[in-house]
């Protein structure tokens, strides 16, 4: 039984007894709970800027089934920065073009990202486990230049006592147990996180009346890399809706809507998933090729979040913080969108360059950011899974209007796909002295735009930035945290449509997560230094 639950994928970080577990508690600055996405990204953020940080994880590495699959191109960014994205983008399937259909029509197509200029994609297709290896191979590059990263797998964390300042964990060993304590508890434990169990805290929202089957199949097929969703599919079996999207390797994800009152025991029968996924193949290619049943799944839909997100010392991350229904990829992206937003302000303060309540606007920014990924997964779920006639009705009428009108094609939702949050009118965020183009408000993440050989969130790296297009600025050290400047004097065309507008010149502030602080139409010293304050929470 052992052996079956801490089967891998991939063997990541074998478990070693290590002397900590012996004599008294070892007092760490931060322990993040959990080695998924969320919490190997977090890992790496702190580690690479120096800030020590422990991951116990109680398998040994990433596990079997492809999981989250969808990476969008804001996470692509963010693993660009941390030095682990072209190993993803290489291995991934990329995509950018999506198409819809009812029944056996195609209603319309979109392209997620319809400009150039970008060094992602909108979106890569990648197993969940190759996205954890990947990040494991950034960490051992980082540690062997000397980051400060510590993982432990078989570390399962069994009992946790919170001192207020401090919080001391019981964690569990195949040569028993042992006792460490943390400066900081970071809960990147997933959707059914025992850290927040044992705090007795609530996870609260709404669980949807509906089951979708997953079935990861490997064959050889020609269907194109496309994201491909139908309303009431044309093949028989098929529910209420149906998703086809590739994998690296030959596999396919098919996801079937079942209905709420199934035996799940007989929906997972190899045989009766064969006579689905053989109908769709059919249905589609015209024949049904050979393939192989990968990893199957049931899941039902849930849209909830903690109301609070830090608890003193201890902070949630990802799953064990909120949860939505997969469709939209809105989980792992918001997941890693959240140690992004954690790990500078976390390194800030155990630096002393920053007061703890500095975390509190982590919760804020992304407590907001939950709210609207649940609302937009909820409002999916509502359209993909009529309640009633009546709502049934409206629904199809949308998706007969889409067919033959523009107009109507927004209001088709199969999942509104994952996009940056952003944080307009949040308390970290400065003046808008420039009034340039609407994508670059402070509070947005920056977008990206060629510059000479490369990119420009290449240039920006993970600290606060002053990015002056058109003009010079200068390095800014204020209240201890150091402003590099990044001066651009011949700026790409899309990089002044993107940044300067009608304006001739422009200089950004940007935070170590590259969203934009403030903005001005030539460089100032004092205002910079204003908005540098801000940024860090002593305005």
């Amino acid at each position: 039984m052992l052996a079956e639950r801490y089967k891998t994928a991939f063997q990541l970080y074998p478990y070693t007894r290590i002397a900590a577990q012996e004599g008294t508690a070892t007092r760490h600055p931060v322990v993040i709970v959990g080695g998924g996405p969320v919490g190997l990204t977090l890992a790496l953020d702190l580690g690479k800027k120096g800030t020590p940080v422990l991951v116990l994880d109680d398998h040994d590495g990433a596990g079997l089934g492809s999981k989250a699959i969808c990476f969008a191109k804001r996470t692509l960014d963010i693993a660009n920065r941390l030095g682990a994205c072209q190993q993803m983008v290489d291995k991934g399937v990329v995509w950018n073009v999506g198409k819809v259909f009812h029944a056996d029509q195609k209603i319309y197509d979109f392209d997620l990202q319809p400009e150039a200029g970008h060094r992602n994609p909108a979106f890569i297709n990648l197993q969940q486990p190759y996205f954890e290896k990947f990040l494991c191979d950034a960490i051992n590059a980082a540690q062997s230049a000397g980051a400060p990263i510590e993982i432990r797998g078989r570390n399962c964390v069994t009992a946790l006592e919170n001192h207020g300042t401090y919080s001391t964990l019981t964690v569990n060993t195949p040569d028993g147990s042992y006792q460490l304590e943390a400066d900081y508890l970071i809960a990147c434990d997933g959707a059914r996180s025992p850290l927040r169990d044992m705090m007795g805290l609530s996870f609260d929202g709404r669980v949807f009346e509906d089951n979708f089957l997953i079935a990861d199949v490997h064959m050889k097929a020609d269907f194109p890399t496309e994201r491909w969703f139908w309303f009431e599919p044309p093949f028989e079996n098929a529910g209420q809706s149906a998703l086809l999207h590739k994998q690296p390797d030959d596999i396919w994800r098919i996801d079937f809507q079942l209905g709420w009152d199934i035996d799940r025991e007989v929906e997972l029968d190899p045989a009766r998933i064969r006579a689905r996924v053989d109908a769709m193949l059919s249905s589609q290619a015209g024949h049904v090729p050979e393939y192989e049943l990968e990893w199957t799944s049931i899941y039902t839909f849930q849209c909830r979040r903690m109301k609070k997100f830090r608890h003193g010392n201890v902070i949630f991350a990802g799953d064990s913080a909120h949860q939505v229904s997969p469709f939209g990829a809105r989980g792992a992206n918001s997941g890693v969108q959240d140690a992004d937003n954690l790990a500078w302000k976390l390194d800030l303060v155990l630096k002393g360059l920053a007061e703890p309540n500095l975390l509190d606007t982590y919760a804020t920014e992304r407590q907001h950011a939950a709210d609207e990924n649940i609302l937009n997964s909820s409002r999916a779920t509502d359209f993909m899974t009529p309640k009633s006639d009546v709502s049934k009705t409206f629904r199809n009428a949308v998706l007969d209007l889409a067919n033959r009108h523009a107009f109507a094609r927004p209001l088709v939702n199969s999942g509104r796909l994952s996009v940056p949050c952003n944080y307009i009118g949040f308390d970290l965020f400065g003046e808008d002295a420039l009034q340039g183009p609407e994508g670059t408000q402070p509070g947005m993440a920056c977008p990206d735009a060629p510059h000479l050989d490369g990119y420009i969130l290449e240039r920006l790296g993970g600290e606060f930035t002053l990015l002056a297009i058109g003009c010079m600025a200068d390095d800014l050290k204020a209240h201890g945290v150091l402003a590099n400047a990044v001066n651009i004097k011949a700026p790409s065309d899309a990089m002044r449509a993107r940044y300067l507008g009608a304006h001739p010149c422009a200089v950004y502030l940007i935070r170590p997560d590259q969203h934009i602080v403030a903005r001005w139409p030539d460089y100032n010293a004092d205002a910079v230094a204003t908005a540098l304050k801000t940024a860090i929470g002593k305005a």
